[in-house]
């Protein structure tokens, strides 16, 4: 056996967390047959819902998203971190079902919730149109019963000033020949006092039904919280044990936030849980990579109920001794030359449609024709992918002539409209083609012009977007190799706990998503401004 080979086979024993790094949240995991699936919520990025496949657990590939189309998901003027949130991938009579929640709201008690379905006979498609569910929580997932019924899931929101707002697990059938729910909703599950119950998945096996939820929040305090009962609408007993994983208390632990979970029964009888998990940069603090997707091996003896070694996330667990399938790695270069964008690719709000996302008029360039500022939030125009290292960049040669400061084109690290840094090429009043630099910390906006470079001419400008840990720093090359930007700036604005503002007891602001590297164009005149990208380099340092 090679040394490759032996690598390959070791690592296949070996599950390394986070299996998902960088802005991958709410797992849902499904196997078919010898392939197993994992949906991640995607909020106010397209693709929606975003989709990793496998054959042993342990490697994992990036198939892109799966509501791609506004057919099936319309974003315009989605809030930061509203949209898709923890989708439901399921199997069933040789077809997927995908259940995901378009959240409109968080504040004072609403959420607006809109649950929909839709399903295909593989898993790249073609989708269904979509059927419009209930809209009375998020989080919904579906149940597909021995006895061949269907069931939908959902936490149960409650808007009324001194209620619970989490009001527990409700479930409904849905009929699958009618395409609709039918009857009333039943209050299946209360949740435990930690509270904040929602996140639920049903299973049956060993002849109960077991619920499996998310409880304490999203943050340090969450949980995975698992219930069972004989019959599918309760009453629903919580083990006596305590949560089946949570990082809560042990600020010590790399892996925090462990929670909202679901489970996966492999080939050979193994039980495997996928769960969000968060890595701070120090401890309890700033999660910069957002909340990733972690596995956590489950003991489930027969007659038992499950559980996880400690009941903690581990950063390295056993693997199901499946057959090591490793993919190729993704190159470290797009030289776009595809027709469309790769899956590493998200876009802001609204889908890499031709009319702003132009791949075929340029050969071996990516155009992208310049959208709204970074408060607008109906068509911006920035494509970006995930964060998925503390050090890391995003390199790229732009072509880009504007005409007034109205036009600017550039690479950006970026959180949401309110946090992010960015350097662009834009007019100067006295007709310089310059670079400048521009950061957004919870909306205060910072200029440098102390920094500000001269980039004569028209032709090509490399730029470079660079995280270091904690930090944030651009560089350029305007022809004479590169040179840096002389400052640094803060990564940990561009975090999920950043993001958070509480005023008066209400979420004014929330964050659930995680740090991106990115190509932003602004036409903030409406005149037609497009920039030219030759490539963009990826790499994890």
């Amino acid at each position: 056996m090679s040394t490759e080979t032996a690598d390959v086979a070791t690592a296949a024993r070996s599950i390394r967390n986070p299996v998902l790094p960088g802005f991958h949240p709410d797992p849902s995991i499904l196997r078919v047959d010898d392939d197993y699936y994992l949906a991640t919520s995607t909020f106010e990025w397209y693709p929606g819902v975003r989709v990793h496949h496998s054959r042993d657990l342990v490697h994992w590939r990036p198939l892109g998203g799966i509501v791609t189309e506004r057919r099936l998901l319309d974003l315009r003027g989605c809030g930061d971190s509203n949209g898709v949130w923890a989708p439901d991938l399921t199997w069933h009579d040789g077809q997927f079902f995908l259940v995901y929640s378009d959240v409109a709201s968080f504040a004072s008690g609403y959420w607006d919730p809109q649950n929909y379905l839709i399903t295909a006979p593989d898993i790249t498609g073609p989708w269904s149109d979509p059927v419009q569910l209930h809209g009375r929580g998020f989080d919904a997932s579906l149940f597909h019963d021995d006895d061949g019924s269907t069931w939908m899931l959902s936490m149960r929101a409650d808007w009324r000033p001194g209620r619970d707002r989490f009001a527990g697990i409700e479930i409904q059938r849905y009929d699958r020949a009618q395409r609709r729910l039918v009857g009333r909703p039943q209050l299946l599950f209360t949740g435990t006092s930690v509270g904040l119950t929602e996140g639920p998945h049903i299973y049956r096996h060993d002849g109960w039904y077991w619920l499996i939820t998310a409880e304490g929040g999203t943050s340090w305090e969450h949980q995975v919280t698992v219930a069972r009962s004989r019959e599918l609408l309760g009453p629903y007993e919580v083990d006596p044990a305590g949560p089946l994983l949570t990082s809560v208390g042990r600020p010590d632990l790399p892996l925090q936030k462990a929670g909202h979970g679901s489970l996966v029964h492999t080939q050979h009888g193994d039980w495997y849980l996928a769960h969000l998990v968060g890595r701070p940069y120090t401890p309890l603090g700033n999660c910069v990579l957002g909340r990733e997707t972690a596995i956590q091996r489950v003991d489930w003896p027969a007659g038992g109920w499950p559980s996880i070694p400690g009941g903690v996330p581990a950063d390295e667990v056993a693997g199901p001794g499946l057959p090591a399938h490793p993919w190729p790695d993704e190159p470290t270069t797009d030289h776009f030359d595809a027709g469309e964008l790769g899956p590493s690719w998200s876009t802001l709000r609204r889908p890499a449609t031709d009319d702003w996302v132009d791949l075929r008029s340029r050969p071996s360039h990516l155009r992208v024709h310049g959208g709204q500022s970074p408060v607008g939030k109906q068509a911006p125009s920035l494509v970006a992918r995930r964060v998925g290292a503390t050090h890391c960049s995003l390199e790229t040669v732009v072509e880009f002539d504007p005409v007034d400061h109205y036009q600017l084109a550039g690479v950006s690290a970026y959180y949401n409209t309110l946090n992010w840094h960015h350097l662009y090429l834009t007019r100067a009043d006295d007709g310089r083609r310059v670079l400048e630099l521009l950061s957004s910390d919870s909306g205060r906006r910072t200029a440098y012009p102390e920094l500000t470079v001269d980039a004569p001419g028209t032709g090509p400008v490399g730029l470079r977007a660079e995280f270091d840990g904690p930090v944030v720093r651009f560089w350029y090359d305007l022809g004479a190799g590169w040179r840096r930007i002389p400052v640094e700036l803060d990564a940990t604005i561009l975090s999920d706990e950043h993001a958070a503002l509480i005023i008066d007891g209400e979420p004014a602001a929330w964050g659930f998503t995680g740090a991106l590297l990115g190509l932003w164009v602004q036409d903030l005149g409406g005149d037609g401004a497009h920039a030219d990208f030759d490539l963009a380099t990826y790499r994890e340092h």
